[in-house]
Order: structure tokens, then C-alpha cells, then sequence
């Protein structure tokens, strides 16, 4: 299984478990992902979802070999912000590409000092196109501009001060204690009434751009530039247009 699940005191721990592809999202983990959240919404008794990981990588992206349909990945993201408890995000390790959607979904996001991120998309031919649907209304827009465009490695306090992270800190599980402690005491309807509140703009992008931004991915990801850029990158070699 390439998620596995945990529960504790009305908190149910959804950890990425696929290490040979160091958790990129496969079409397998997406479905793994998808099919745990659906049961955690199901479930009275969940009061909160926390989203972590094995290994040293949160997510490195989307997987170049088994990658999910775009539809599958919109539809992924939609569900962590339409979810009618919290999604709470806990990163001990290096967040890529589509990894950062899934952080841009979540509505509190906290990672170790030593985690670091890139929206590495350019490099390959290609945009961040569905992960922007959560990432455009929730993040620095002057700071997007600049790591879209570069493709630079950031650290955590960038991707708080950007306001991908809510927060980070030496111990994550410290950080993480208060506002563990929060969620267990808000009623769930409280929670439910406040995320719809806190999500109503993401949703709104959704509507709008999601049928958009999901043919743009699949033309791109199609197209002969990102087809040099991802046998570069399994290669391990400088695509062509490096100067």
C-alpha cells in the first residue's frame, strides 16, 4: 500500500509510503490517497487529518513513469479542500512539483527547518498548472512569480514567509502540538462551518480554471520540450535548452 493510515484521539494520520518512487504521485498514490480521504469523510469520529510522510521526501512530484491523469490529480486536490474536517499538513523532508499542490490543499501546513522546495516544473517543459488551483489564492504572488519562473530550492522559512507553510520549526511534532490540541477541542461542526469559510476562494478557482488548467497540463506534458525534459531528467543529464 502506498498510504497508510493511523488513528489517535479523533486524529487520523495519513502517511505517504512509497518510497521507490520517493512518494511521487503515481497514478497508484493518488488513487491510495483519494480512497483514504473518502473513508476519513465518512468518518464521525475524525475530527482531523494530518497528511505526512516516510523518508526523506514529502512528495518529489508527479511520477514521470506512472504519472496520474490530470483529472485524477484536480480531483485529489479538490477533495483535500472540500473535506469537511481540516487537513493538516506535516513535512520532515523535501517538497517538489506537485508535492507543493498538495501542501497548497491543505489548510494548515507545517514543516521541519531542514525541509526545502521547488516548483521544478520550468526545468522540464512544463507549468504548474493544476497544482495552481490551491497555490494561486493561498500564496505570495510576487514570491510565485519567482520560483515558477526559476525553478529554485527555497527552505522553510521562505515557504512560510510565502505563505505555503503556516508554519516551521526544529521539532515539527512540537509546532504541531498546539494545533493539534485546537482542532481536538472545536466542535465539528465549527470546524466544518470555519474550513467552508477559508475555502470558499479556492473553490471558486476550481470552478473556474480547473477544465483550463488541466488540458494546459495535458497538452504540455504531451508536447516534444517535456518529453526532452523528463528523458533528461531520468538520465540524469542537462536537457538540451540549458545554456
Amino acid at each position: 500500500m502506498s498510504v497508510r493510515a493511523a488513528d489517535h484521539r479523533g486524529i487520523t494520520t495519513l502517511t505517504l509510503d512509497s518510497p521507490g518512487n520517493r512518494n511521487a504521485l503515481s497514478a497508484e498514490l493518488v488513487q491510495g490517497l483519494t480512497d483514504a480521504l473518502t473513508r476519513c469523510g465518512k468518518d464521525h469520529d475524525v475530527r482531523a487529518v494530518v497528511l505526512t510522510h516516510t523518508g526523506n521526501t514529502f512528495c518529489a512530484g508527479a511520477d514521470l513513469r506512472d504519472p496520474p491523469h490530470p483529472d485524477a490529480l484536480v480531483g485529489l486536490l479538490r477533495q483535500i479542500v472540500e473535506l469537511r474536517m481540516p487537513v493538516v499538513a506535516r513535512v520532515t523532508g523535501h517538497v517538489r512539483a506537485g508535492g507543493l499542490g498538495l501542501l497548497g490543499a491543505c489548510d494548515i501546513a507545517v514543516a521541519s527547518t531542514d525541509a526545502t522546495f521547488a516548483f521544478t516544473e520550468v526545468r522540464i517543459g512544463v507549468a504548474p498548472a493544476v497544482i495552481s488551483l490551491p497555490l494561486l489564492p493561498r500564496t505570495d504572488p510576487r514570491a510565485l512569480a519567482r520560483y515558477y519562473l526559476t525553478g529554485e530550492r527555497f527552505d522553510a522559512a521562505e515557504a512560510v514567509r510565502t505563505g505555503l507553510l503556516t508554519a516551521s520549526g526544529t521539532d515539527v511534532d512540537e509546532v504541531l502540538a498546539p494545533v493539534l490540541d485546537g482542532l481536538r477541542r472545536a466542535s465539528p461542526q465549527g470546524l466544518a462551518e470555519t474550513k467552508r469559510l477559508l475555502t470558499a476562494t479556492v473553490l471558486e478557482t476550481f470552478d473556474r480554471d480547473a477544465a483550463d488548467l488541466t488540458a494546459l497540463s495535458a497538452r504540455l506534458f504531451a508536447s516534444p520540450q517535456a518529453r526532452e525534459g523528463m528523458t533528461a531528467f531520468l538520465e540524469r543529464r542537462d536537457p538540451v535548452w540549458v545554456v
